[in-house]
Formats: structure tokens, sequence, C-alpha cells
């Protein structure tokens, strides 16, 4: 409970430096992620263009054929690499973006604060 008026202003001041901090971790986090997504979109772009000139240039359509299916292995790799990649970085931005509402948390819970 609320005991004064000075534990109430603390206490806003408090929550406005959480989720200060918190949103300041979650546009890192957004920043992190989209430059990731456009770092693998353009290698995707180049090793697909490579892959094009390999097969086109290809003395039969066995060869072409050769070309395409390894492009598509290491493609669908590359892609599930990508997405656990994302994953693990979503995961890491809400493990920050929660960070500085813990204590607040656990003070109002009666908890003490996770071990780190």
């Amino acid at each position: 409970m609320i005991k004064s008026f000075e534990e109430a202003q603390n206490w806003g001041k408090e929550g406005l430096e959480a989720y200060v901090a918190s949103a300041t971790a979650m546009t890192k986090g957004f920043q992190t992620i989209a430059t990731e997504f456009a770092d693998y979109s353009r290698k995707s772009f180049e090793e697909g263009s490579a892959v094009v000139e390999k097969a086109m240039s290809a003395k039969s359509f066995d060869k072409a054929v050769e070309v395409q299916q390894g492009y598509a292995k290491a493609a669908s790799e590359a892609y599930l690499s990508e997405l656990n990649k994302i994953g693990e970085l979503y995961k890491e931005t809400a493990k920050e973006a929660y960070k500085p509402f813990e204590a607040n948390v656990a003070k109002f819970s009666g908890k003490a604060p996770a071990a780190k």
C-alpha cells in the first residue's frame, strides 16, 4: 500500500525509468533483427543469382539440375539456420526488455529477483 505522496512519486518514477529502459532494449533488439534479415536477404539474393548464372552456363541438362538441387539443399539449410538465429534474437530481446521490470515485479510480488 502507498503510504505517502513521495512513495507514489518514487513508484511512478521507477515505473517510467523501467519503461524507458525496456523500450530502449526492444528498439535495439528490433534493429539487430532487421539488420540480420537484411543481411540474410542480400546474401540469399546474391547466392540465387550466382546459381542461375551457373545453371544457365551448364553444358548439360543433368548438370543444370545438379546445380539447382545443390542450391535448393543449401538454401533450405541456410533458411532453417536463419530462423533459429532470428528466434534466438527475439528471445534475447524479450529478456532484455523484461529486465528493467524485474525489480518492480519482485518488490510487489514479495519475491526476490531471479539470479542471473
